[in-house]
């Protein structure tokens, strides 16, 4: 397709400089995260070096997913960052954005439940906040599609491990050169799996009322944020998601409002809402959105299905001060300045997301 020339005015709100804490942004474009399962033995590599350093043109990259404990590689091929091989895989991928004149946070995701044990490293386990099983099969590349197992419900003492998990991945994306991290509270992935009754069915502090299933994602905040500024953390949420098992429940609404203030009252530096209406999944409602704007006060990423003209319009309308691109940027490695010259826009290949390799990866020109 052909980006249409944006006018003066939209170019001024989506291509200029914005603050965000400490770090002047190039423009208001967010490289949202996509997992692309590239990282063989789940470490960084020059393949990955490549793909984020062509990518720089964006104000700020947000990477695919990345586990801060081994029990969080649920997916084959996907990276970590709790070790030392990992880090120093990363701080290649830093330094090339850098170089490019961007910023980049890490995303510190844990798959819990959502996983096979053959994706893991030894002595990992799938785990999560109840014995519920995820629905569907999941990709491994020794027996393929495999139905998801039925996880083992956390220990209170196996939660207080998780939290100290979050804050060592966000100690060791600064030792990498990251510029923050945002944690994977989003898709059914283990913060939600607490958020989510469909998931959460304790009877503990950790469990039953909206209070105890915020709980985990509140004290995974707070933990990185002691661990590397508050202003150096963002957080990823898709209310009303049905992704990965996920269900809307009588208080979804009141869940997301309750766990904004809380996050809003720790000064994170952004709160990422993921909408995939556009994509098919349910739609988050206007007033929710609303809801959570009004809550955490602070930088709000707007996210799903956008091109550069509904983002202009959202951004002119108040709704957000940053808007994340998915897709666009698989096959457009220089998709901000396409969009500024309204240049055509190549279509990527599905079939190769998530394959090993650079086809579909770094083989799209620039």
């Amino acid at each position: 397709m052909t980006a249409q020339p944006l006018s003066v005015q939209q170019q001024t709100r989506l291509f200029t400089p914005f603050q965000l804490g400490p770090l002047t942004l190039a423009n208001r474009v967010v490289m949202a995260p996509m997992t692309r399962s590239r990282a063989i033995d789940n470490v960084p590599n020059e393949l990955m070096v490549r793909y984020y350093g062509l990518r720089a043109g964006a104000g700020l990259i947000v990477t695919e997913g990345t586990a801060p404990a081994p029990d969080g590689l649920g997916y084959a091929r996907v990276p970590g960052i709790y070790s030392d091989a990992q880090v120093a895989g990363w701080r290649q991928v830093t330094d090339a954005v850098h170089a490019g004149g961007g910023k980049i946070f890490v995303q510190l995701m844990h798959t819990g439940r959502i996983g096979h044990p053959l994706n893991l490293p030894a002595g990992a386990e799938l785990v999560a906040p109840s014995a519920i099983a995820a629905p569907g099969t999941m990709w491994t590349d020794q027996e393929q599609m495999q139905p998801h197992p039925e996880p083992r419900a956390m220990s209170a003492a196996d939660i207080a491990a998780a939290v100290e998990a979050f804050a060592h991945g966000a100690r060791r994306a600064i030792e990498a050169g990251f510029d923050g991290v945002e944690l994977h509270g989003a898709n059914g992935y283990l913060i939600d799996q607490f958020l989510n009754p469909a998931s959460n069915q304790r009877d503990d502090a950790y469990g039953g009322s909206v209070a105890g299933r915020v709980r985990f994602a509140v004290e995974v905040a707070q933990a990185v944020v002691a661990a590397i500024g508050a202003e150096r953390v963002g957080v990823r949420v898709s209310p009303h998601g049905v992704f990965n098992g996920m269900a809307a429940h009588d208080d979804t609404d009141e869940t997301f409002g309750l766990l904004a203030t809380k996050l809003g009252d720790l000064g994170l530096a952004y709160i990422h809402v993921v909408d995939h209406g556009a994509l098919g999944a349910p739609p988050v409602p206007a007033e929710v959105k609303a809801l959570i704007r009004e809550r955490f006060r602070g930088t709000f990423i707007l996210s799903g299905g956008y091109d550069a003209e509904r983002a202009s319009g959202d951004l002119d309308a108040g709704l957000g001060e940053l808007v994340a691109f998915g897709r666009p940027f698989i096959a457009n490695p220089d998709f901000v300045d396409k969009v500024q010259r309204g240049a055509p826009l190549a279509a990527p290949d599905p079939a190769t997301f998530y394959t090993p390799g650079e086809k579909g990866y770094t083989d799209y020109p620039v």
